[in-house]
């Protein structure tokens, strides 16, 4: 079976290509924009009549949260108007497709854990661009899945982690919010799920919706405070008011996802957020790439 596998570069690419030495039996291509540039459509046409694939694994995502209330149209570019033509081309020619959608579509104003079914409401540029995304593949009418995750982090690439880290072993006290609450996912739990569950996806005759994330609950002040401890790194840490902390883009203060579909219909086990990150932060010092 051959896989497209997108933003080879980014945090989930990077897990997926280590990970895939342990699924021989697929055939995977990693691309990033060195090698396509996705917002080139014309490219992108042409690349799937030159090339073969039986699935897509689309990754890359424009990112940038706060720089995306500057920068719009490239954010619904990538966000929105790439998956809408990736699904439109799975559709076309019998491919599956697994799409990466966010919490951020949530407006964060419920206080539980939001279901696949609840209303949407973006605050941000860069949510709604995801959201645009999401309804996109979801009326392309091709087949697979769209998984939803949150706070993604990774021994690669830049992210929360790497930022705490880096800040906290230049000393002095660091301040984060803490009535922000979600929960951190490492972006290796969520490679395994997507490469343990390609056998289920295929089977599928439409685009369904899963949210994944690690289990348990935390807000970003929690995120920094384990990261510090589970590192061994001495650093004060105050927590905040969003308030208190002003950012170009508005983020949900409450965006826990409910895993209960994903794990009732595939039955599959979703480590605890401090377990994983006590893993991820053990291969970051392995690496030294801190």
């Amino acid at each position: 079976m051959n896989i497209l596998v997108t933003g080879s570069k980014g945090q989930l690419g990077n897990e997926l290509q280590e990970l895939a030495p342990g699924f021989p039996e697929y055939q995977f291509t990693f691309i990033d924009i060195d090698e396509l540039d996705l917002t080139d459509e014309k490219k992108t046409g042409t690349f799937f009549q030159v090339n073969s694939f039986h699935g897509i694994i689309h990754c890359a995502a424009y990112t940038a949260v706060d720089k995306a209330e500057k920068e719009c149209n490239q954010a619904i570019t990538l966000n929105a108007n790439v998956p809408k033509q990736l699904s439109e081309i799975a559709r076309s020619k019998g491919m599956w497709i697994i799409h990466i959608s966010t919490d951020y579509v949530f407006d964060g104003i419920a206080f539980k854990p939001y279901t696949e079914e609840d209303q949407v409401n973006p605050l941000s540029v860069y949510g709604n661009s995801k959201f645009e995304g999401e309804a996109a593949v979801l009326n392309s009418k091709a087949k697979g899945i769209i998984l939803r995750t949150s706070w993604l982090y990774s021994s690669f690439s830049n992210n929360f982690v790497k930022t705490i880290l880096n800040k906290a072993r230049q000393g002095g006290d660091l301040r984060v919010v803490y009535d922000q609450v979600g929960t951190p996912t490492y972006a290796r739990d969520l490679a395994q799920t997507i490469l343990t569950l390609i056998p289920e996806i295929k089977k599928k005759n439409k685009v369904e919706l899963f949210h994944f994330s690690n289990e348990g609950v935390a807000s970003w002040y929690d995120f920094a405070q384990s990261i510090v401890e589970l590192s061994g790194i001495k650093c004060n840490i105050q927590p905040i008011e969003t308030k208190d902390y002003s950012t170009p883009a508005t983020r949900p203060l409450y965006s826990v996802l409910n895993k209960g579909k994903i794990k009732k219909q595939f039955g599959i086990k979703i480590p605890y957020w401090r377990d994983s990150l006590k893993d991820c932060i053990e291969k970051i010092k392995t690496s030294g790439t801190y």
